[in-house]
């Protein structure tokens, strides 16, 4: 018996999600596990919350063999008081963290003697392969055949090498079976459907963002699920959970643009009612291809934009110019499609005037959604280590820097957030815009 949980969040912590999403990550893990002939229960105690008594009497219940807990950096303190509640009530049961966190800290958190295992990036593979030695081979030397796992071994910390998944395909489905889908917010304000899943269907970045550590987790190639695989899920999920919208969550999503090409054909063959929204980069769309995604229910896309600063956008090594975001936005108007745009504050060395630019940028561009995020370093991005090198924090919470300048602190920042968002949102054009697209609704629904 194999339990994986999502620890619930720091009630302290101002990085809580506000809407509730199934954990994809540990349903992709279960899904690899049934599969393999385990039997797997997930806890998602991040959309629970239950008491850590709670989770005690859960696992005496079910008494595993083995608990994987998913660990962010945010989480970090959250996993190690789980890990320590399993081996309260099941000393003998062996504890596996995997995520964002132990892939590129893992020393962290194996030097807690409760936690046994670490995850190092994709982790379907190695938890089958794991989880084989330890409840069915139980030979502990088998342990540094398995790639992508750090462990302890004579009072050391040993590291294997990850190993990337070659043919996505060979991946289940995600074992959404095992998660309360019931108690999600399924809908998602790009979409006028519901209920709305999330797919990720690419992995892998070739790009070098410096305040990015996808690279460094998924690997600097993008593999991608095949369209007949992508389009097989989405039927499954119209048949399994009525299905009527999907967001694929991803900058590289229109990356390897001929398939998604066939996606979109395959999607019409099949005459699937679906809506959906994706993320993209602004230099990796074309007329031709909006208008293959939008007669195939593409509704929103989500460019992730970061800068109206071209020295901001050079230091973060975005890879695009503002040209080329002014050209994306206005093909997506062109071609019908709606758009949200992603800026970042508070990048090391920005100024107060480069913020202001970033603003001007997204009023030029006039999104039906904006969102201006403050960035704060997080383990495994460049960025985090020229933030930590050159002490430009005011402090850290679980391994995560909150950045401080000369020109600006994290309450600077946030204030300078409200502001950004309040003036966008409270124009008398996108008042009218949104009030118009409401009637819209209304009307059709009537």
């Amino acid at each position: 018996m194999i339990l994986l949980i999502n620890p619930s969040p720091s009630i302290k912590s101002p990085w809580g999600e506000s809407r509730k999403i199934p954990p994809l990550g540990l349903a992709y893990l279960a899904g690899a596990l049934e599969k393999a002939g385990f039997q797997v229960e997930i806890l998602d105690n991040y959309l629970l919350k239950h008491s850590i008594e709670h989770v005690k009497r859960k696992i005496e219940k079910l008494n595993p063999e083995i608990v994987g807990i998913s660990c962010s950096s945010v989480a970090y303190s959250q996993c190690i008081e789980t890990a320590r509640a399993v081996k309260e009530v099941a000393p003998f049961c062996k504890v596996v963290v995997g995520g964002p966190h132990p892939s590129f800290m893992p020393s962290t958190l194996l030097q807690h003697p409760e936690i046994d295992y670490a995850v190092l990036g994709e982790g379907e593979q190695s938890i089958v392969k794991l989880a084989s030695i330890i409840i069915k081979n139980r030979k502990s030397s088998k342990i540094a055949t398995v790639p992508g796992i750090a462990y302890k071994h004579n009072g050391k910390i040993r590291e294997n090498a990850p190993r990337f998944i070659v043919d996505l395909d060979e991946i289940p489905y995600p074992a959404l079976h095992l998660l309360p889908m019931h108690l999600y917010d399924r809908a998602i304000e790009y979409l006028s459907v519901k209920p709305v899943e999330i797919m990720n269907v690419v992995r892998g970045c070739p790009y070098e963002c410096t305040f990015c550590e996808v690279k460094r987790l998924w690997g600097p190639v993008c593999r991608a699920f095949s369209p007949n695989r992508v389009v097989g899920e989405i039927e499954h999920l119209i048949n399994a959970y009525h299905s009527k919208g999907i967001y694929f969550i991803g900058d590289n999503f229109t990356i390897q643009k001929k398939r998604i090409i066939e996606m979109c054909k395959l999607i019409k063959k099949y005459k699937l009612d679906i809506e959906w929204v994706c993320d993209a980069r602004v230099d990796s769309i074309s007329r031709e291809l909006l208008r293959e995604m939008k007669s195939a229910g593409c509704r929103t896309i989500w460019f992730g934009v970061e800068s109206g600063s071209p020295r901001i956008m050079k230091k973060v090594n975005r890879g695009i110019t503002l040209q080329q975001v002014v050209q994306a936005f206005k093909l997506c108007k062109e071609e019908g499609i709606h758009t949200a745009g992603s800026f970042m504050l508070g990048i090391p060395g920005e100024t107060i005037n480069e913020m202001k630019a970033t603003f001007k940028l997204a009023r030029k561009l006039n999104p039906d959604w904006c969102q201006f995020n403050i960035f704060i370093a997080t383990p495994g991005s460049n960025l985090y280590g020229e933030v930590i090198q050159k002490k430009l924090y005011e402090n850290t919470e679980s391994f995560v820097a909150y950045v401080k300048t000369d020109e600006f602190d994290y309450n600077l920042l946030m204030d300078i957030q409200r502001q950004f968002h309040r003036r966008f949102n409270i124009s008398l054009k996108r008042i009218l815009k949104k009030l118009g697209q409401r009637e819209f609704w209304l009307f059709r629904k009537l």
